[in-house]
């Protein structure tokens, strides 16, 4: 597989510049599909474009187990301020965490896999809007779920690509990887007035420090200790000059957990947080909007990917990963069958080092050819078991 891989590498590194010229955010990633699926059809794969809106299901083979295999196509709202030939075209936008290359790795072992005799069936998942979701709070994963992309699929795998980890490792581990996340939205009303007189009102700004208090103490005093979840506020919008006390204010912020029993109880702690300002005479209204699932790795598909790795990279070159609460919708796609996401190490030696979503992010294409090697090795293997 990695000679496969390593033969086809510079089309893998032609694809993800085409896709980094002209990143696409969201669902609006119409030509970066529409590339995808006319790829996919040349090689073969029955095809079913605009699947959760805009991706792409492409299946080979007959009978027998199905593995998945899902790369993410969208970039984020970012200005670029790389300098270089394949420099993103498209003002305000950028890929920015790796997802271009995430496509071109996909089709890469797509074309590795068509050539082989499958024992059974294998379905590529490219998806829409991984960092972003719809007016109904859904993302690409679960809308494609809901179209169903996850209908008969027995394992799922995915890769993402690490610039803080060098070319030729990988990171994985079993159980939980990344976080849930929702989000919720408050209004706190009070009473306006003049700020000479408070005490003709019921100051929003007061009721709002004791809101605060509440959420920020919920972690260490209301949950357990053992059940890692993070509650931030993002944005606190009231008032519109120095001297007046505004009606209400509007208060916005995410939360993230590792377990549904964890997510029901801060969703319960967050109203409870809430509730304290109709002590105080005020009043609110709190909007909860559930995001994506938190992203567990199973265990035997971790196994698998790891062995792939020590086979093909060595075994000192499989680590384990890192836990983070951070947000990753392939968690969704988890739901409906057991699968696990590997870290895929593309650091650039002698560069700077930018994290994800950052203006200035790059990663080492010659990481390429691994990525792609250990997909399909894993995706065989499982067909072959």
């Amino acid at each position: 597989m990695l000679k496969q891989a390593h033969a086809i590498s510079e089309e893998l590194i032609e694809w993800r510049r085409d896709f980094h010229m002209h990143p696409e955010t969201g669902f609006d990633v119409y030509r970066t599909a529409g590339i995808v699926a006319d790829e996919l059809e040349k090689m073969g794969y029955r095809v079913k474009r605009g699947i959760g809106k805009s991706g792409v299901v492409a299946d080979i083979g007959e009978g027998g187990k199905m593995v998945a295999i899902r790369a993410d196509m969208d970039a984020l709202p970012l200005q670029e301020l790389n300098e270089s030939e394949f420099k993103s075209k498209v003002d305000g936008k950028m890929h920015a965490c790796g997802h271009d290359s995430h496509t071109a790795m996909a089709l890469g072992a797509a074309q590795i896999l068509a050539k082989e005799n499958l024992n059974g069936r294998i379905r590529f998942l490219f998806q829409p809007s991984e960092e972003s979701a719809d007016e109904e709070g859904k993302s690409g994963a679960v809308r494609m779920s809901e179209d169903g992309a996850m209908d008969g699929v027995d394992y799922v795998i995915a890769q993402h690509v690490d610039p803080s980890k060098p070319v030729g490792s990988i990171y994985i581990s079993s159980g939980p990887c990344s976080g849930g996340v929702d989000s919720w939205f408050g209004v706190i009303q009070g009473k306006g007035g003049h700020g000479a007189y408070p005490h003709h009102t019921v100051d929003p700004f007061y009721l709002l420090s004791h809101v605060i208090f509440a959420l920020n103490a919920m972690i260490s005093r209301r949950l357990d200790p053992f059940a890692p979840a993070v509650v931030s506020i993002g944005s606190v919008n009231g008032g519109f000059t120095e001297n007046v006390i505004p009606d209400s204010i509007k208060i916005t912020g995410t939360l993230r957990y590792t377990t549904h029993e964890t997510q029901k109880k801060v969703h319960e702690e967050i109203k409870r947080a809430f509730e304290t300002v109709k002590a105080l005479g005020g009043d609110y209204t709190l909007k909860l909007e559930i995001g994506a699932p938190p992203m567990i790795n199973n265990t035997e598909v971790t196994g698998m990917i790891q062995t792939v790795g020590k086979d093909l990279l060595g075994a000192e070159n499989v680590h384990p990963g890192e836990k983070t609460l951070g947000a990753e919708d392939f968690g969704s796609f988890m739901e409906h069958a057991p699968g696990a996401m590997f870290m895929l190490g593309t650091r650039k030696e002698g560069h700077e080092e930018y994290p994800f979503h950052h203006p200035k992010f790059d990663i080492e294409e010659r990481a390429f050819p691994l990525g792609t090697a250990i997909l399909a090795e894993t995706a065989l293997r499982f067909l072959k078991g």
